[in-house]
């Protein structure tokens, strides 16, 4: 893919997703499509949400479109949708565990059915077991203004300085997920001015996970390069459920003990998602590309996600992550 393509499809992401949720905006304040500031939320007035509709559908268009030459993205197309549509239910409705958990082992399971990465049999159980996983903390970790936008736009960008520029479909999405997250971050960048919700939230967490999928099988990869460049996600998110399982909390209910929540209320959001952008770019982005560059070696490999996840496991204990305040 050259540059040009690239610039046209980050551009289209860029606008589709400015329009639509700018359009969003209006429409969820005129609906009563507000979240109402509670003790657990970091937001002071009623802000709208839903707001994940605005990246959402120019990403389904896409993989629409895509998936009639590629049929191995039915799968994503249709886990995706069903997660964003499970997920505008959630937000207008709370829906039960069940139901919630019964759409995502779905939508994975059309995944890996249509990408068949051609793993060993015994790999697909554990994978699909960290994809849910990852579906439900990307849920988890959109707490504040900006964040799960930030890092998404972050993986996008650094996938493509890892491999100097991915190929095919996989490199196209991340180029519009890349710029439709921009446009996103226009109106969530603290203070945010709409929230993405459930809608949003889900369907992120199964299209990082997928790219991670194929990342690894179809590009070489090395996994850890790319647990790396998630870390701040899924130490934050394994740590606070193990804490408060550990401490016998009720760790199914909503709370405001993540790590990043903690330093949200030390620092305020602004501060937070500035500490979080640096964290990203000056410390996980090396560490990612030293473990691609050496992603041969094992044992240095997990010395560099050890590297990686150092800080927030100082920074977890200190400010006691998954201990009430």
């Amino acid at each position: 893919m050259d540059s040009s393509e690239a610039l046209i499809l980050l551009g289209a992401g860029f606008a589709a997703t400015v329009v639509l949720v700018g359009l969003m905006v209006t429409l969820a304040r005129r609906r009563g499509l507000l979240a109402v500031p509670n003790a657990r939320s970091f937001h002071t007035v009623a802000t709208p949400t839903v707001g994940g509709l605005g990246f959402v559908l120019p990403v389904l268009v896409f993989l629409g479109l895509e998936s009639v030459a590629t049929s191995a993205l039915y799968g994503l197309l249709a886990g995706g949708a069903g997660l964003a549509l499970m997920g505008l239910v959630d937000d207008l409705r709370e829906t039960g565990r069940g139901v919630r958990m019964a759409v995502q082992l779905l939508a994975v399971g059309l995944v890996f059915w249509t990408l068949q990465p051609g793993w060993p049999w015994w790999v697909y159980a554990p994978a699909a077991a960290l994809l849910l996983w990852h579906i439900n903390l990307s849920n988890f970790m959109d707490g504040i203004d900006g964040i799960l936008g930030t890092q998404t736009l972050f993986f996008c960008l650094a996938a493509h300085l890892l491999t100097g520029g991915v190929p095919g479909w996989e490199g196209a999405l991340l180029w519009l997920t890349a710029g439709a997250m921009l446009g996103f971050l226009v109106y969530n960048w603290p203070p945010a001015r709409i929230f993405m919700g459930d809608t949003g939230s889900v369907f992120l967490g199964l299209l990082i996970g997928v790219l991670v999928v194929q990342l690894v099988a179809q590009y070489g990869v090395p996994l850890l390069a790319c647990t790396i460049l998630l870390t701040a996600f899924w130490f934050d998110a394994s740590y606070t459920l193990c804490v408060r399982i550990a401490t016998r909390q009720p760790f199914t209910e909503p709370h405001r003990s993540h790590l990043y929540q903690k330093v949200a209320a030390r620092f305020g959001t602004s501060w937070t998602m500035v500490g979080f952008s640096a964290l990203c770019v000056l410390w996980l982005l090396p560490l990612a590309v030293a473990a691609a560059s050496f992603g041969d070696s094992l044992i240095l490999g997990v010395a560099f996600q050890v590297l990686a996840l150092l800080p927030l496991a100082v920074a977890a204990r200190r400010l006691r992550a998954g201990l009430p305040e």
